[in-house]
């Protein structure tokens, strides 16, 4: 399945890539998913730290990305923002922000800031993290990351094209 839960686009010379999707959860628990270091664990990254606001941490994603973090916006259980590698030229900003939808939560997710060249590859990344979210979620395990990101990395270069 190739079915593109995400874009990239370009705003002011930066790649912006964007994802959403509706889970079979409700809002707090979805919440949860985002926040407690246990539950990202088993889907996108180990995370230790302070994941309150203004909180430090350090990330190690199951992409193979490792490094700082910085929560900027906590504001439970509808946003959140965290600034990757803060202070640094590559710093990048990912928010969440997660609607109830009746017994569902859709979750919008959009990492700014990107270098343009990389946006398709952090399309497919995403795409791979938050499918693993939804497995995760209802008890599914979760894929193997390299192996979806090469099978969906065609499909945003194409799309990024555009």
């Amino acid at each position: 399945m190739n079915r593109l839960l995400g874009s990239v686009r370009t705003v002011e010379g930066k790649a912006v890539v964007r994802m959403e999707d509706v889970y079979g959860t409700d809002i707090d628990d979805l919440w949860s998913a985002l926040i407690d270091p246990d539950r990202l664990a088993r889907w996108v990254a180990r995370v230790d730290g302070d994941l309150r606001l203004g909180g430090m941490f350090e990330a190690s994603f199951t992409s193979g990305w490792e490094g700082p973090g910085r929560v900027d916006v906590c504001e439970p259980p509808h946003r959140l923002l965290v600034t990757m590698s803060p202070g640094q030229d590559d710093s990048t900003v990912i928010e969440v922000e997660l609607t109830p939808v009746g017994d569902e939560t859709r979750m919008v997710l959009e990492e700014r800031g990107l270098p343009i060249e990389h946006g398709p590859g952090h399309g497919a990344g995403w795409q791979a993290h938050v499918e693993d979210l939804a497995a995760y979620l209802a008890g599914r395990p979760t894929a193997d990351w390299h192996t979806r990101w090469t099978e969906l990395s065609p499909a945003y270069k194409e799309d990024g094209a555009r």
